[in-house]
């Protein structure tokens, strides 16, 4: 019996938990996806000095969780 009230207990906490941070989350969602720019040195605000294949192929992977093929 003390097995259900802790998981009656857990559940009403996360609820109360989901519905204090509720307003947060709309705001955060209201402004928009963040902005993504394209891969290349020619995007970026600071380009390095040196770009290799390697170097290419790693920011067009980005933010994929798989490394590219020719790393």
């Amino acid at each position: 019996m003390g097995l259900i009230k802790l998981a009656a207990a857990g559940a009403v906490g996360y609820a109360l938990y989901k519905y204090a941070t509720q307003e947060k989350q709309k705001a955060a969602f209201a402004s928009g996806p963040a902005p993504v720019r394209d891969s290349g040195p020619e995007h970026m605000t600071t380009p390095p000095k040196t770009w290799s294949k390697t170097d290419e192929a790693i920011d067009e992977s980005f933010p994929a969780s798989d490394p590219p093929s020719t790393y």
